[in-house]
């Protein structure tokens, strides 16, 4: 049997991709038109300027060479700041966590009922509009300076940035399970243990990684209202022009962080394995 001579027949997806590019139609063209008005507001109300970058790169590369060489003189402080500054990501992180996990299912509307639901998302959304500097201003005046401030900081913080990622999280799971189970005449919290968060859980544990990324990055700035950490000691080098000691801190703040990433990223691609 002789075999079929013609042209390969490529799959609808492959034979789109391959096709000459078309332009777009009304409504894309509609789309393009909007977003680049929508630029060009901005950038006109923002003051957006690339010449003014370029004239401020003499500037720019002045105060990095005042910046070198960096001075490990008080080597020994900055690594204790650093440290001081782990542990307050690792609790604001660990308890955020928790926080934003109990919160999630209140906010997923495939579980919770509308009321509930709604008023959920609202909480959400009143906590991630606020900066945590204003949560460490919150805290330093109740509880005192200090890094406890930033913890605490750290966990509203927290709880805004990733509960309404983990409650999109279990909204995405697949219903079949959670459907055979409520069928079997489970109660909603054998359904959330044994359909939706073994389902959700590397999602869950890998939003956790980011944001404890984040907050390793979050609890350097903290201190720059007295909330403990790097952040203080880094304004303060600024303050009195000490850069060899501030590119010191700034070196110290980027091994952490860069090891962090690292750690981070191996324990990912060990839960995608």
């Amino acid at each position: 049997m002789t075999a079929p001579t013609g042209p390969p027949v490529l799959p609808d997806r492959l034979r789109r991709l391959a096709s000459p590019w078309q332009p777009p139609g009304a409504g894309g063209t509609l789309t393009v038109v909007v977003v680049a008005a929508a630029i060009a507001w901005s950038a006109a109300g923002s003051g957006f300027s690339p010449a003014a970058l370029l004239d401020g790169v003499p500037a720019m590369a002045d105060f990095l060479s005042r910046l070198w060489p960096p001075d490990f003189g008080k080597a020994a402080t900055i690594a204790a700041l650093l440290v001081e500054t782990l542990q307050m990501a690792l609790l604001g992180t660990l308890f955020g966590a928790l926080l934003s996990l109990a919160l999630s299912f209140a906010a997923a509307e495939n579980i919770a009922p509308r009321p509930v639901y709604l008023a959920a998302r609202f909480v959400l959304n009143v906590l991630r509009s606020i900066p945590e500097l204003i949560f460490a201003l919150l805290f330093v005046s109740a509880v005192g300076l200090g890094p406890f401030a930033g913890i605490l900081a750290l966990i509203l913080g927290s709880v805004g940035t990733i509960a309404k990622v983990y409650a999109e999280a279990i909204e995405a799971v697949d219903p079949g399970p959670v459907n055979a189970l409520r069928a079997a005449g489970a109660s909603s919290g054998q359904v959330i243990t044994f359909a939706m968060l073994p389902q959700a859980a590397p999602l869950l544990t890998s939003y956790t990684l980011l944001l404890f990324e984040g907050n390793v990055r979050g609890a350097t700035i903290l201190g720059l209202v007295g909330a403990g950490g790097i952040g203080l000691e880094l304004t303060t080098a600024l303050r009195l022009y000490d850069f060899g000691h501030l590119c010191a801190i700034v070196i110290g703040i980027i091994a952490l962080v860069t090891a962090i990433d690292r750690l981070s990223a191996l324990i990912r691609a060990r839960l995608t394995a």
